[in-house]
């Protein structure tokens, strides 16, 4: 019984998140922000494929599996792109899926450094998934 409280109490966060990822992809600004980030992903030799997913894994594994998939589609699962994206899905977690569904699971309001210290870990684990994967 306690489960599915936990379950009607999460619900409404993780409808939430979908229906935002959806509306952020349909409408455009994912592919703006991809475009924003094409330099910074240049620099560090990121494949412009790759971007839509490290920037999908900070809010939704299911986004990011799904930009995944097109690059299989695409790109074919042994290229560069495929390999870094499996990596990077593989090293890090969805920041603030994560931050949302424990926190208001549990009731906490004032996250104080997680934030900072959860993005921190993604960036790092993205960055040394890239480095990997050139390896």
């Amino acid at each position: 019984m306690d489960g599915f409280k936990i379950v009607l109490e999460i619900a409404p966060t993780l409808i939430a998140l979908f229906f935002a990822i959806q509306i952020f992809r349909s409408s455009g600004a994912l592919d703006l922000i991809v475009r924003f980030l094409t330099p910074m992903g240049k620099l560090l030799k990121i494949p412009k494929e790759v971007l839509p997913v490290i920037f999908a894994k900070l809010f939704s594994s299911s986004a990011a599996t799904g930009f995944l998939l097109d690059i299989y589609k695409t790109s074919g699962p042994d290229s560069l792109a495929g390999f870094m994206s499996s990596v990077i899905l593989s090293s890090t977690e969805t920041c603030f899926y994560t931050l949302s569904v424990y926190y208001s699971v549990v009731g906490i309001e004032k996250i104080r450094y997680t934030l900072t210290g959860a993005l921190l870990a993604v960036f790092v684990g993205t960055f040394i998934s890239v480095f990997i994967s050139y390896f």
